[in-house]
Parts: structure tokens; sequence; C-alpha cells
């Protein structure tokens, strides 16, 4: 049978429960002691910001129609009062602390749509400039016997993906080596800081001086006036090698060290160790890291200006004759248009705006990659 509780039972509950109460009231309302900090404050609304946003753009568009000031002196005038207004009322209605950390967020906020302007800007520019032109004669159609109107970037786009494959196929395992050697055999070396301290100096080259290295080198032996594809990917080569033994290094390094000697306990040789162990581990970040460097290089202009040249045919022969890449038809559409010159710059926004195109699936596939070879974790 159930049991009851009785009356007297009942009654002693409710007065233990009405005893604590009243003690969690009196310690409610008791102050606090100079110098603590309280549990609680009182906070502004959820929908204090947009208040103060509203009422400071509202003030900035009167300041601005008053003294004539363009789009920009409204909108650094709004900033200004916004994050002066709301650090202020948050100063007078919560404390200190919560006044700063809103005065640091509005820093961050600002910080970050200032970087997002000049993006926003370019895109919106190229977009509006370039998209009418793309349709599927200006993909499918080279420049060959084209004078005015009509044409397309077949060549340029073909040249392109060649000459980058080819840089790609030389940097690839002469930074994944070098990368392995710093890591894995030459941590704390002479030689090894000596060769970082080179790929660092190398990092920093103009493209321009990777250029005249590659023409160099191609005249030596092909002779002067050279120009061919395989010139351009060593050019590009030499811009790609420092980024991916870096990255590479990097990811080499974020391997844990308890799965090389793991390896080593069960006698398995070092090399095989780094090929079965510390690559796999590190696929990842190196995929990654060799798809941010294609994305780089693949928009430089100047080395290939002058070893790969320029050409209104198409030439898949990467060690014939001159080859034309996106960036080099985008500068020379721009600043030897022909006549009419406005179909030769629109044809230059269409490139550029296909060559954004590219640099942007590349680095999607640059993280569809890293999220695919990451190594998989047991839940």
């Amino acid at each position: 049978m159930a049991k009851t509780k009785s009356p007297a039972t009942h009654r002693t509950a409710e007065s233990n429960s009405q005893e604590s109460s009243v003690i969690d009231t009196s310690t409610a309302a008791r102050p606090t002691r100079a110098g603590s900090i309280p549990l609680s404050h009182p906070r502004l609304p959820r929908w204090a910001g947009w208040l103060v946003a509203g009422v400071a753009a509202s003030a900035s568009a009167i300041v601005t129609l008053s003294l004539g000031w363009g789009l920009a002196g409204w909108l650094v005038l709004a900033i200004v009062l916004f994050g002066v207004a709301l650090p202020v009322w948050s100063l007078l209605v919560e404390n200190k602390r919560a006044a700063t950390d809103r005065l640091v967020s509005t820093l961050v906020w600002v910080a970050f749509a200032l970087a997002l302007l000049p993006l926003i800007s370019l895109l919106s520019t190229v977009i509006e400039n370039g998209l009418h032109v793309i349709n599927a004669q200006f993909l499918t159609y080279s420049m060959r016997n084209v004078i005015g109107e009509g044409g397309g970037i077949y060549h340029a786009i073909l040249g392109t993906l060649l000459i980058t494959l080819a840089a790609t196929v030389i940097s690839v395992p002469v930074g994944i080596m070098t990368a392995i050697c710093l890591v894995e055999y030459g941590a704390g070396k002479k030689v090894a800081r000596a060769i970082t301290f080179f790929v660092d100096v190398m990092t920093g080259i103009p493209s321009i001086v990777a250029g005249l290295f590659a023409y160099a080198l191609f005249a030596l032996i092909f002779g002067p006036g050279v120009r061919m594809g395989i010139g351009g990917a060593v050019a590009l080569s030499l811009l790609m090698i420092p980024i991916v033994v870096r990255s590479c290094e990097e990811m080499l390094k974020l391997v844990p060290d308890e799965l090389r000697e793991a390896a080593y306990a069960l006698g398995v040789p070092k090399w095989r160790t780094i090929v079965k162990v510390v690559l796999p581990t590190a696929l990842a970040g190196i995929i990654t890291g060799v798809t941010l460097a294609m994305a780089r290089v693949i928009g430089e202009t100047a080395p290939l200006l002058i070893i790969a040249g320029s050409t209104d045919s198409v030439n898949l022969n990467l060690f014939g004759e001159r080859m034309m890449t996106l960036p080099v038809f985008i500068y020379y559409s721009f600043t030897q248009p022909g006549v009419p010159a406005e179909f030769g710059q629109a044809r230059a926004w269409g490139a550029a705006l296909v060559l954004i195109a590219i640099v942007m699936a590349l680095n999607l596939l640059a993280r569809l990659l890293g999220r695919l070879f990451s190594p998989k974790t047991a839940r």
C-alpha cells in the first residue's frame, strides 16, 4: 500500500521551504562588501546594439547632409558614433568589464568589415563588367583571326591549366622531399637551418625575378628569344616550392611523435615509417597546402609575360612555341584592346571573372580534399 504523509509532515516541509526562501531573500538583498564582485548585474537588452546603430546612422546622415560629405564620410562617422555610444551606455548601465567587451567587439567587427570592403568591391566590379561577356562562344573559341567583336579565351584557359599543372608536377615532389628532409632527418642541424633560411628568402622573391631566371636558363639551352610553356612552368615552380615546403613542413610537425616511436618499436625502418605512417597522417594538410599554392601562382603575370609569351591560337605543346595564359590575356586585352577598344576590354573583364572563378574553385577543392583525406577519429 502507498504510504501517505501526515499533515504534520506537510507543515514541516512547508515551514522549511518558507525558511529557505527567507534565507535566500536575505542573502540576495544583503549588500556586497567593498571590493567584491557581484555575481549578477544589470544587462542591456538584446536590441541595444541595433538601437544604437540606427541612432548613429541617423545622426551621421544628418551631419553628412549638413556638411555635404559623401557615402564614405557618412559610414566613418556612423562607425565612430556607434563605437563611442554603445560602450558609454554599457558603462552607465552595466559595468566597466562589459563596456570594455563591447568596445573590443565593435573594433573587431569594424576591422572585419574593413577587410571585406576591398573584396566585395573587387567582386562586384568584376562581375558587373565581365558577366555579360561570358557565354558558350567566349569559353570555347580562341582569338585566332578575330578582330573586334567575337572570339574567346579557350586557348588561354588551356594554357593556364597546362602550365599550372606542369608547375605543380615540378614543385610537389621537390617541396615534399625538402619538408621531409627538414623535419625527419635534419631537425636541429645547421644544414636544415640554412635550407629553412633560403626557403624563407625564396618566399619573398618578386615573381618577375623568377621569370627572368627561367628565361636565362632556357636561353642558355635553346638560344635567345625562346618562348615556351614549360619555361613558364619552371618560373611558377620557383614561386610554388617555398609555399609547398613551408606548408608540408608544418603538417609533418603536427604528426605526433608517439606514432613514429610505435613504428620504430615494431622494427619498421625509418623510410617506411615516413611513407606508411607520417605521410598518410599529414596527407590532408599536404594536399590543402599544394592546392592553395596552385591558387597562389595561377594568377601570376610577370614571369609568363617574359618566358611563355602570348599567342592567339590554341597550343597544347608545353615544349614548343608560345602559349597564352589567362593573366597574360587579361594584360594584353586591357593594354592593347584594339579598335574599337570596348570589345577587347570587355574580354579582359570576362577573363578576369573566369580566373577568379578558377581560383575560388581551387580553394573550395582544397577544403573538400582536406576533409576527405583527414584522419578519421574513432567515435
